[in-house]
């Protein structure tokens, strides 16, 4: 018998949350099956089995957010040839739970390993992971309460997230994106000197079926070439700024599982149709939630398109180690006078958020300027 613990995924990832099982008990698996989905901070990734077997047990619930070394799988080799092996994994659950820990802390196994499982549970002879103790106190979770699913009975997270759910309707536990949102969020208020500068620009040269988002990303395009010191990367600790020659701008996408900010690649050598044919694609594989790691990576800007459902101006929260970001608000109309004649025009507002550790006020004030200057020209 083989147990098989959740992979550290790279990129100092300590959470995923199970999107979907691809095996269930009784089914048989081969080497580098795809058993499971699960989503990191980063994106969706596809695990697979390290060897072949029978699936004896599965752990974890589509939808429970579980910890690096989390067990996940007994399979039994008998069924297999022993060639098949090619990943050696901790066999005995006493060592997979010694390992298991989202704060990568010191683990007292001995902390848990008293009582009898499935029996009445007085609060010193739990069998409870330390990490799900932890959980549990934040939870305000009554361990007593509970029923593990880990092995012999033992309490792990993913069995604290679910008491918590039950305990308190209508409160949920964050998980997937909206998780990474509240880390990134809170990085950066503490991290990034912000400032935020809006303007207008002025769409009368504008045709009726014009693509907003093509529109504003080619006019960030220009503004990079314009001002590069938007287009960079700051890093406070190092006291250094790379300035980038290609635009990766990193597109806001709102779904119903959280914010997602996927990377058009090399923006400046795009075509306006071969962007509107990136964010229909990417938009999709965003609802299926299968968007890969690679393209949430590596952004030099960030384009926030908030007027889409509402807005006028806002202060778009920068990403560190980028140093600005563009928010574009709804499109609205104004009464303006030329030659004493009342004319009703369009505008678009825009909010421009930046890192005034790593670029001035007046770098940020030329980059927005062209901005509008490229919007206001006609697309013929």
């Amino acid at each position: 018998m083989k147990s098989f613990s959740l992979p550290d995924l790279g990129e100092g990832l300590a959470e995923s949350e199970i999107i979907e099982w691809h095996v269930d008990v009784g089914d048989s698996v081969t080497v580098d099956q795809v058993v499971l989905t699960v989503e990191t901070a980063k994106a969706t990734v596809e695990v697979p089995a390290p060897y072949a077997g029978k699936i004896v047990r599965r752990y974890g619930n589509e939808g429970d957010v579980i910890g690096i070394g989390s067990l996940l799988l007994e399979i039994d080799e008998t069924e297999a040839s022993a060639q098949q092996v090619t990943t050696e994994v901790q066999a005995d659950a006493a060592t997979v739970v010694g390992n298991v820990s989202q704060q990568t802390q010191e683990v007292n196994v001995d902390e848990f390993w008293i009582g009898q499982p499935r029996s009445p549970k007085p609060s010193d002879s739990l069998k409870a992971l330390p990490s799900a103790r932890r959980l549990a106190q934040k939870l305000g979770v009554d361990l007593k309460t509970v029923e593990g699913s880990g092995p012999d009975g033992i309490i792990v997270d993913t069995d604290i997230y679910q008491a918590g759910d039950q305990q308190r309707p209508g409160t949920e536990v964050l998980k997937g994106a909206r998780r990474t949102m509240v880390n990134s969020m809170t990085e950066s208020h503490h991290n990034v000197a912000s400032v935020t500068i809006t303007e207008e620009a002025i769409l009368e040269h504008w045709r009726d079926n014009e693509d907003i988002t093509s529109r504003l990303i080619l006019a960030i395009v220009s503004a990079c070439k314009k001002e590069p010191a938007i287009n960079a990367w700051f890093d406070a600790e190092a006291m250094t700024r790379c300035l980038h020659g290609n635009v990766n701008i990193g597109i806001a996408v709102d779904s119903r599982h959280g914010l997602y900010v996927p990377v058009l690649r090399n923006a400046e050598s795009q075509t306006s149709a071969q962007i509107r044919k990136w964010l229909d694609e990417t938009t999709t594989e965003i609802r299926n939630r299968k968007i890969a790691r690679e393209q949430l990576q590596h952004a030099t800007i960030t384009l926030t398109n908030f007027g889409a459902i509402a807005g006028i101006f806002a202060t778009p929260v920068v990403t560190s180690p980028q140093v600005a970001i563009v928010g574009s608000g709804r499109v609205m109309e104004k009464v303006v006078l030329r030659n004493n004649q009342a004319v009703a025009i369009k505008t678009l507002p825009l909010s421009m958020t930046f890192d005034h550790r790593a670029c001035t006020g007046g770098e940020a004030a030329r980059f927005i300027k062209e901005m509008v200057r490229h919007l206001e020209q006609s697309n013929d």
